[in-house]
């Protein structure tokens, strides 16, 4: 069903693709007119093309003029000219959807087109790439055009500074990854500086390897974590526990679905061995969070499938690229639980400062656009989650690869012997070879084999991630023979014969030289006898040899039959197998494909059904050797049916993540759009009247009902509140002529309020009070927010429940939300009130006394500066510990910490001075109603 909507989706691609041909003619128009024009008139261009856009022209009929500069630009910086089909590609990328692009195929060239385009018209262009490399490759790479045009393009990287990000995001480009962004949106909303912003809005957006980053990482959102508890004895006695217990009898376990629980039989083993006597007795329910995250972390998260443990920390593994998640953590406790299992560290838990998933990021953006080899598998998911279409972008030249049916073998061991049978015979004869497996566990296994077999080869995996591009880069050489993790090494072109410029380096680095030294720079101090880097003559030489060798391997690998991609495993999703198999095949060359895969595989026997069940019974009735494969369509059919079900599961599990995120969406929505109001200078002053009525309106309201007589109304739960709400106890109801009318009682109050803080910025000034007014709005609201988060993990933690009493999950998490949010905001603006007309301040000196000089304060605290008054007051004190968490964030860099605020000067005592005889326990003479050590004594 779902194939036959896309194809009726995708009906008018036809008459869409024929009009992109008509734009693409219009260009080729222009080339000898642009052939014409010097670098300086190229340059001017720009200018006249900005123009256009600020008054108010179409990008569309802007398109094929800044195209045609784009290519000729290209030509003369990077010696690439655009192919026709690439053109097209650009132009689906201006038109906000998906070009799925074959691998080779120059995408990284394509986003030029539409990036320049949307530049023009001065706002933003977000660039995201999967990873930091990728990023930095492409800003030096493709940034040449864009530099050669006038443009500036920017680059963020993981660790930058704050004061780095600023510059890259005001450029006209930027590049980088989709954590950097996010968490940089998320950090811009966790300020309390409208100047420490980095980012400047959500206009456009090319998402390289769209598939892997809307797709495949959409399931793990994106959190900023601070410090919480500490409770790692806790985890290590789960941890002790769980070793002894067996499944069936003391839990139940779902693989497929990534789901375990504790029997009843296996819960009283628990409590008997841990002494407790009702693990879900605990009324925070942390316990039973422990229980079933130690649970995971021993029977379904796996060593060096699911995680590597280096240097003593448990790192996650990326299960789409095989690639380590540096600075990622599972959350829930998982993550330490499994760091118990490991015998590590365990690390304390963060509480959520701030978290979004990548889909409501990305639909932010007010244009978003991607490229991919593979993407049509998932365009049900693009359409629906992100109003994203894809469009299959036609190749160069046509694909000469050949797809061989699978090889099904009865257990795992036959079918690795076969894998290194194939690439034995295959590397005799030279024919250059790209293994993917699924694992760290199965590529090393296979390395091993290899090695007994005496193949040379090199093993790509998380644990030898640094060298990737590198080995990735020359896996079309004569007899290469690459092991691969998944997909790791995207974005790097596989040449046949191997990569001229990297070949070079390697030569140079044999001769003991350093290619990425500039022979032209100074060196420092102690690099004296450094790796001297090589002359422009030395460079040239190994270039020319470089360019040489690979030619006539090239032809070599031409004869041996390209590049043969061997598969191990399939993969659960369709379209990490198309990326696999795109290797082979680039530009036209010639290349073939073969999966090889078992009865034993996680994928048949999770999800293969009636159909392996019957294939191996087959296999077994005949007596058909382990060294025997089956080829035949039906097993494909089967396999592929397996991938949908995995496949349909996942967008599931994905779509489930977004429809509780889009109820917390809402909500971050209005905090943040209040937050940024506020950073940008949203009067607080006028809004203080209208928070005191609102506040005082509804406790009147509660305690003195219009329709009760006086004598009925709990005026001492009134002054209590208004004493609560001041520090002080000088107001009395009795005092007020209310006549019985409640009305008259909230007038009155509200004045006395008003009053008080008409005091404190009488005594504060104006600018100070302003600054403090919105700088104690922000530490409430993100006090609240933080609180908020925390509430809403621990409900949707136990929310599944409800399902057991027939109610809908997600309309309970909806309707408790809601209520949750409705408690923030009612209570926000009643604790703003309060810390504002508490707050313990003085006026500062007109002149203030020098340091060594000793002076009568007239008994009160000077500040230097209205920091130190926040800092008195704690505000400062708590936004410098969220901010210090927030930036220990999950894949987020670490800031540098803020230097402590200045303390108040010192106190002096004179014999004038009503506080120099105040005991520490009497009530402060200032009046606040606290005792003395608890107010202006408690600095001495």
């Amino acid at each position: 069903m779902a194939g036959f909507l896309s194809k009726l989706l995708t009906l008018g691609e036809g008459k869409q693709m024929k009009g992109y041909q008509a734009v693409v003619d219009k260009v080729n128009g222009l080339e000898p007119e642009m052939q014409a024009k010097g670098d300086d008139e190229l340059r001017a261009l720009t200018a006249a093309l900005r123009e256009r856009a600020a008054g108010g022209e179409d990008l569309k009929a802007i398109l094929p003029e800044a195209f045609a500069a784009v290519r000729e630009a290209s030509v003369r910086t990077l010696g690439l000219r655009h192919f026709d089909v690439q053109l097209i590609g650009g132009m689906a990328l201006n038109d906000g959807q998906i070009a799925e692009m074959k691998t080779g195929e120059g995408k990284t060239l394509v986003s030029t087109l539409a990036g320049y385009l949307n530049a023009l018209s001065g706002n933003n262009v977000h660039i995201v790439t999967v990873n930091d490399y990728l990023a930095r490759r492409d800003s030096e790479w493709m940034g040449r055009i864009y530099r050669f045009l006038g443009m500036e393009v920017g680059l963020i990287q993981n660790g930058m500074r704050p004061d780095k990000r600023v510059p890259a995001y005001k450029a006209d480009v930027t590049y980088g990854t989709n954590s950097e962004f996010g968490f940089d949106y998320l950090r811009d909303n966790m300020v309390t500086r409208a100047a420490s912003r980095v980012q400047r809005g959500h206009h456009f957006a090319i998402v390289d390897e769209v598939d892997s980053i809307l797709i495949d990482e959409a399931r793990t959102p994106l959190i900023i974590s601070g410090a919480g508890t500490q409770a790692a004895e806790t985890y290590n006695k789960f941890a002790r526990v769980m070793v002894g217990l067996r499944e069936g009898e003391d839990f139940d376990m779902d693989e497929a679905k990534k789901t375990i629980n504790a029997t009843e039989s296996g819960l009283e083993k628990i409590e008997a061995m841990l002494g407790i006597d009702d693990i879900y007795a605990d009324p925070s329910g942390q316990l039973a969070n422990h229980l079933q995250q130690a649970l995971k972390a021993q029977f379904l998260f796996h060593r060096d499938v699911d995680y590597v443990v280096a240097n003593g920390e448990v790192k996650i593994v990326d299960e789409f690229t095989g690639r380590i998640m540096e600075g990622r953590r599972w959350s829930e406790g998982l993550h330490q639980a499994v760091e118990a299992k490991e015998r590590v560290l365990v690390r304390e838990e963060n509480q959520t400062l701030a978290t979004i998933t990548l889909q409501n990021y990305f639909r932010l953006y007010e244009k978003l656009s991607g490229m991919t080899g593979t993407a049509m598998t998932e365009d049900a998911e693009f359409r629906q989650i992100y109003k994203l279409p894809v469009v299959a972008i036609p190749p160069n030249r046509p694909v000469a690869r050949k797809d061989e049916d699978d090889l099904i073998y009865r257990t795992v061991e036959a079918k690795f012997n076969a894998v290194a049978d194939d690439v034995a015979e295959r590397n005799a004869k030279g024919q250059p070879c790209l293994i993917g497996t699924v694992s760290i566990e199965s590529s090393e296994k296979l390395s091993r084999l290899l090695d007994k077999r005496g193949i040379k080869h090199e093993t790509l995996n998380a644990k030898n991630h640094e060298r990737e591009a590198h080995i990735i880069a020359q896996a079309g050489r004569v007899g290469a023979v690459t092991i691969a993790t998944n997909m790791a090494g995207r974005g790097t072109d596989i040449l046949l014969g191997g990569n001229a410029e990297v070949l070079a380096d390697d030569a140079l680095r044999a001769r003991g030289l350093d290619p990425d030294r500039d022979p032209a720079a100074v060196p420092a101090e102690g690099e004296e006898d450094a790796t001297p880097a090589p002359t422009d003559e030395q460079r040239a030489e190994a270039l020319a040899e470089a360019k040489r060798v690979c030619a006539e391997e090239h032809d070599r690998v031409i004869e041996a039959g390209g590049l043969a991609v061997i598969g191990t495993e399939r993969h659960e999703s369709r379209r990490i197998d198309n990326q696999l198999r795109g290797r082979a095949g680039r530009q036209g060359d010639p290349g073939v494909t073969q999966f090889y895969l078992s009865l034993e595989d996680d994928l048949m026997r999770l999800f293969g059904g009636n159909r392996m069940d019957s294939i191996a019974r087959m296999m077994e009735k005949t007596d058909m050797p382990e060294d025997m494969p089956i080829q035949a369509g039906m097993v494909s059919k089967a396999i592929e049916g397996a991938q949908r079900q995995v496949e349909s599961m996942h967008f599931a599990a994905r779509k489930n993540v977004l429809e509780y995120d889009d109820v917390m969406n809402l909500q971050r929505a209005a905090i943040y759009a209040e937050r940024n109001a506020i950073l940008d200078g949203k009067d607080m002053e006028g809004r203080i009247p209208e928070i005191v009525r609102d506040a005082v309106g509804a406790v009147v309201e509660e305690n003195c009902p219009a329709k009760a007589p006086s004598d009925d109304w709990d005026v001492k739960a009134v002054e209590t509140w208004v004493s609560t709400m001041t520090g002080s106890s000088d107001f009395s109801v009795a005092e007020v002529d209310h006549d019985d009318d409640p009305a008259l009682l909230e007038e009155a109050i509200a004045e006395h309020l008003e009053q008080v803080h008409a005091e404190k910025a009488g005594q504060l000034g104006e600018q100070t009070m302003r600054m403090l007014e919105s700088q104690v709005m922000l530490r409430i609201i993100d006090t609240r927010w933080m609180a908020h988060l925390q509430e809403m993990d621990y409900l949707k933690a136990g929310i599944g429940l409800r399902a057991f009493g027939q109610r809908d999950p997600l309309v309970e998490y909806k309707n408790e939300a809601y209520n949750a949010f409705q408690n923030l905001t009612a209570g926000m603006y009643e604790d703003y009130l309060r810390t504002l007309l508490r707050l313990q301040v003085a006026a500062k000196p007109e002149q203030p006394a020098l340091a060594e000089e000793k002076s009568p304060l007239d008994g009160k605290v000077s500040y230097s500066s209205p920091e130190q008054a926040l800092e008195q007051t704690g505000v400062a004190a708590a936004r410098q510990r969220a901010q210090a968490a927030g930036a220990r964030a999950q894949g987020a860099p670490a800031a540098p910490p803020k230097p402590a605020p200045a303390k108040p000067q010192t106190y002096v005592k004179d014999k004038d001075d009503p506080f120099a005889n105040v005991g520490r326990n009497d009530p402060c003479p200032c009046g606040s109603g606290l005792k003395y050590k608890k107010c202006h004594g408690r600095d001495q």
